[in-house]
């Protein structure tokens, strides 16, 4: 599904140069559940932006699902982040005039997608992440962990071809971190594509694979061992 083959990205300010990624290669086929890690400034911040088509490469190759989005225009990748591509961040990225029902439903308007489509799209994915109770409430009125559900249904809601989460649990105590971590397990299990950019060795143990970063070079892949996997999400919704 994704290949990135031989990628390098350079960033420049003033007379300073600092090359982020330095021939990097990298394959995730479907259905896997990836982790990224490294310390700050490896640069695996940049892989994740390269592939989630917020930046460009220098050099080289980026495949995804069989497209080359190498040399794409901005009006072309911006097609590509909403048709193929769910993102989650750190700090929910949600409109807080907007409620959550209608956060949910900002992919799919950006798509052209009719309105009765994209609301029931839209509370099916609420569904997925418990919480329908909550629809016409609006951010502030919410607990973080919720936040981060409601960003993982606006995710998924247009079926991407891959999500993409960058530290999804770096704002969330332990407890909420690993119900928003058995949400990830459990839309891998029903087939999702995951990567996932991750400083906490902890969460990492929740993914399947674990590629690590450092000077902007891949130096480990493998398969996550003692993978922590979770029971069958809770009812209760996130305090």
């Amino acid at each position: 599904m994704i290949e990135i083959i031989d990628v390098f990205k350079t960033y420049r300010t003033g007379h300073i140069t600092y090359t982020a990624l330095k021939g990097v290669n990298l394959s995730v086929q479907k259905g896997e559940f990836t982790a990224i890690m490294g310390p700050s400034g490896s640069g695996k911040s940049t892989l994740m932006n390269i592939l989630g088509c917020l930046d460009r490469l220098d050099k080289g190759k980026y495949i995804l699902n069989e497209k080359d989005v190498s040399n794409m225009s901005e009006n072309e990748l911006a097609r590509v982040r909403n048709k193929e591509i769910g993102f989650v961040f750190q700090n929910f990225n949600l409109l807080p005039r907007m409620s959550i029902l209608e956060n949910v439903e900002l992919p799919m308007i950006y798509a052209g997608i009719p309105y009765k489509e994209r609301r029931e799209k839209s509370l099916i994915a609420l569904e997925k992440v418990g919480l329908t109770n909550w629809i016409k409430h609006k951010p502030n009125e919410i607990s973080g962990g919720q936040k981060q559900r409601v960003a993982i249904a606006r995710a998924i809601v247009n079926s991407p071809s891959v999500i993409m989460a960058d530290e999804p649990t770096g704002n969330l105590d332990s407890k909420v971190s690993e119900d928003v971590m058995g949400i990830f397990q459990e839309l891998n299990n029903d087939g999702a594509t995951i990567i996932m950019v991750t400083h906490e060795p902890d969460i990492a143990q929740y993914t399947k694979r674990l590629v690590k970063v450092k000077d902007g070079l891949i130096i480990s892949d493998e398969i996550v061992k003692n993978r922590k996997i979770l029971t069958k999400k809770r009812d209760e919704e996130l305090a």
